[in-house]
């Protein structure tokens, strides 16, 4: 036997003894899956310090605090809020029945898909593997969980903060390089979620449609930050700032360029650089900012920089302290001007600390602009004008939306979070998520008293014309 053969042969088991277990026991009580979440809960609380470590170990640096803020802070909010909503989401939802289908009733149950699969990227990969975890047990199943093979220290953490509160046959971790994946999104799921690059959704979409697996794509794209004309450029500058510093921009949601006025557009870089030089005052010792989580990924921050630099950008790296950053992964926050669309830079996702800035003659050249292109995981507008707020609300299409603030809308729990078109599909985060997780059961319900009789063969009775009559009128 091959390797890759005794590789989908050990997950295949793996998928058969979570299958069994599952079919042993087909609707968990929610008394049962509240004890799950709050044994995960605090075997992810024992287990801060040494993921806090373990994922800087493999970013090469970042900060504790960000971890702490944009990775185990949000996963124990998604755990209290679904421990304290779990009977309510489970209870079956009464619907009408028709006068003419009386008498009788109209019941949703919401019922466990079955075995789910989460394909976990290496951005956020304690927080992107918990979440849908979270959601994925809310809604009483078992789960099986790929890991990244760029963040191999974290994986291995989370193996064992799982392995301490589950069995296998409930919530299992795979790790392995890219074979591995291939393999687990090969599998016969009763869901897959995948969360990572636009073309490696397409090839999980692929994989799961020889099985009919129903999908859920968190992808990203270019998420565009719109700046009006009229608010103060300080507040725009920092919150874009904030969110494109974040983990040095290796986020699914940070504002990927900016849409500003051309006759703010010099006002704009001042006020980023007085920003992230705030933020971030030196960067190569600096334990707040993050460095590229790989040669692969460093090298090809650099390509795309290059690319713009030689198509005619103008580079501008904000480097308050002008050190260099010789063996290291650190690339400084930089911002890019007279960028043009055959550049890299405005083609694919950036997923780094590169800022293009694109300057547009109106809010509507802004919304034109966006609407041109493929629909992005999130969208940022910065202006207090209220009316221009609703309308870009109600005329634009993203997976999500922040109003004067960027990336935070993916830490309201009570909100659901995926994205559109090339942004991916489907969602999850609260009750959504335990609905993504679910079947939604239409039960129809009755005794004894059958008047269905009225309308049974042989047709065309004097009955059956008057029935019809009286509701088609």
């Amino acid at each position: 036997m091959t390797d890759r053969s005794h590789l989908n042969a050990d997950l295949e088991c793996l998928l058969a003894a979570q299958r069994e277990a599952f079919n042993r026991e087909p609707m968990l009580e929610a008394a049962a899956r509240i004890r799950l979440l709050k044994a995960l809960r605090g075997s992810l609380i024992r287990h801060q310090n040494a993921l806090i470590e373990a994922i800087s170990h493999d970013f090469g640096r970042r900060s504790p605090y960000e971890t702490r803020f944009a990775e185990i802070l949000p996963t124990v909010q998604g755990i209290d809020y679904a421990v304290k909503r779990i009977r309510r989401w489970m209870k079956p939802s009464r619907r009408r029945v028709g006068i003419a289908f009386q008498p009788g009733r109209a019941r949703v149950v919401y019922q466990p898909l079955g075995v789910v699969g989460i394909i976990v990227p290496w951005n956020y990969p304690l927080y992107l593997a918990l979440s849908p975890l979270i959601a994925a047990l809310a809604a009483g199943n078992r789960a099986m969980l790929k890991m990244s093979e760029f963040t191999p220290a974290t994986a291995e953490v989370v193996a064992r903060l799982l392995g301490e509160v589950f069995e296998e046959d409930r919530v299992a971790v795979v790790t392995g390089e890219a074979e591995v994946g291939q393999a687990f999104s090969q599998l016969p799921f009763d869901h897959l979620l995948f969360t990572g690059s636009t073309a490696v959704g397409k090839h999980v979409m692929r994989a799961a449609a020889d099985n009919l697996t129903p999908v859920t794509l968190e992808l990203g794209g270019k998420s565009p930050a719109i700046v009006s004309r009229d608010v103060p450029i300080e507040h725009a500058a920092e919150r874009i700032a904030f969110g494109k510093g974040l983990n040095a921009g290796q986020t699914c949601v940070a504002p990927d360029y900016v849409l500003c006025p051309r006759e703010r557009v010099d006002e704009l870089v001042a006020a980023l650089r007085q920003a992230f030089t705030r933020l971030y005052p030196s960067l190569v010792d600096n334990p707040d900012y993050t460095w590229i989580v790989n040669e692969r990924q460093h090298r090809r921050l650099g390509d795309v920089l290059d690319d713009a630099r030689d198509k005619g950008a103008r580079v501008i790296a904000l480097d308050p302290a002008d050190e260099s950053f010789e063996g290291s992964r650190v690339i400084p926050p930089t911002l890019l001007l007279d960028v043009t669309d055959d550049m890299r830079v405005l083609q694919e996702e950036i997923f780094g600390p590169l800022l293009p800035i694109v300057p547009v003659e109106s809010i509507e050249a802004a919304m034109a602009y966006v609407a041109r292109r493929p629909r992005p995981l999130a969208l940022y507008y910065f202006g207090y004008n209220r009316a221009e707020q609703r309308r870009l609300m109600t005329h634009t299409h993203a997976g999500g939306m922040c109003v004067n603030d960027s990336v935070l809308h993916v830490a309201q729990e009570d909100m659901p979070f995926g994205g559109i078109g090339g942004s991916g599909m489907g969602q999850y985060h609260g009750h959504e998520g335990f609905l993504t997780f679910s079947k939604a059961k239409g039960v129809f319900i009755k005794q004894r008293l059958n008047t269905a009789r009225l309308i049974y063969p042989p047709y065309g009775g004097r009955l059956q014309k008057l029935i019809y009559r009286w509701f088609v009128r």
